[in-house]
Order: C-alpha cells, then sequence, then structure tokens
C-alpha cells in the first residue's frame, strides 16, 4: 500500500468564523491538489484526494449533546463503511457511542444545510397558509361543517 499525503489545516479560533478559502486553496496548490476539481459530489477521473469540510467546532457541539437531553429514538439503516466510520470515532474516544456519533453527524450535518432547511420550512410555512386559506373558502362556500379534517402533519 502506498503512503498517503495528508495535508491538514488547523483553524484557530480567530478565523474559524471567517475562513478565507482562497488561502486553504493556496496552501493546497502548494501540495498539488486543485480543490476547484475535487469539489461537489464526483470526483474527477483519477482524482486520490478528497476534501471534506468539517465544522471546526466538533468538539463543542460533542459537549453539547453530553449536556443535552436526547429523548427521542429514531432508527437509520447504514451501511458497513459508515459503520465503520461511527465506531471509529467511539474507539477514538471522540463519542461514547454509536448512537452519539450518529446524533452528532446528524446534528452537524443540519448545520451545514441550514439554509437549504430553512428554504424549505418557508415552503411548509406557505403550503399550511394555503391549506388553511382552503379551509376558510370551503367553510364560505359549504358553510361550517361539525367534522373537522384531521392534519396531514
Amino acid at each position: 500500500m502506498g503512503k498517503r499525503k495528508i495535508v491538514k489545516r488547523i483553524l484557530t479560533d480567530d478565523d474559524c468564523c471567517g475562513v478565507d478559502m482562497d488561502t486553504i486553496k493556496e496552501e493546497l496548490r502548494g501540495h498539488g491538489i486543485e480543490l476547484d476539481d475535487l469539489c461537489g459530489d464526483t470526483l474527477p477521473e483519477g482524482a486520490k484526494v478528497k476534501v471534506v469540510c468539517i465544522s471546526p467546532n466538533v468538539k463543542s457541539s460533542v459537549d453539547e449533546l453530553g449536556k443535552a437531553p436526547r429523548d427521542n429514538v429514531l432508527m437509520v439503516r447504514i451501511d458497513e463503511e459508515t459503520n465503520r466510520m461511527l465506531d471509529a470515532w467511539v474507539e477514538a474516544g471522540a463519542v461514547k457511542s454509536r448512537s452519539q456519533a450518529a446524533a452528532l453527524f446528524i446534528r452537524e450535518g443540519l448545520k451545514v444545510r441550514s439554509s437549504e432547511l430553512e428554504q424549505l420550512r418557508e415552503a411548509l410555512e406557505q403550503v399550511d397558509e394555503a391549506r388553511d386559506n382552503l379551509r376558510r373558502k370551503a367553510r364560505e362556500v359549504f358553510g361550517e361543517t361539525t367534522d373537522e379534517p384531521e392534519s396531514p402533519r
């Protein structure tokens, strides 16, 4: 097995909120890695590097998980590779269990996609408003009914 060259950029508290991606790209370019070619869902043919961005405050997220009650149970099916990755976090002592690791990555993933999720929330609010308007209109047309329809949510 050939040696792998690992390039690591450690973000300090001073620059975690205003990461200068140009500086990071330049640093990677100095190691022969073109970040622009490696972003997205698919890697270019023959690529041997995958760039993964994580929150610079994963430790604080782990600490938050330890303090907050996790009362909701969610069952998910994962592939073997994901299972091994979760186990690695447990074995390294970063989290107490696979359940905590999964909760951490779900939380971090939701943070990363917060703007898209906000757009979906706004769209759902519009759907709810349209449904309410439809019910009001139906009451105007048909009069009051004794049975309220069940909410789909």
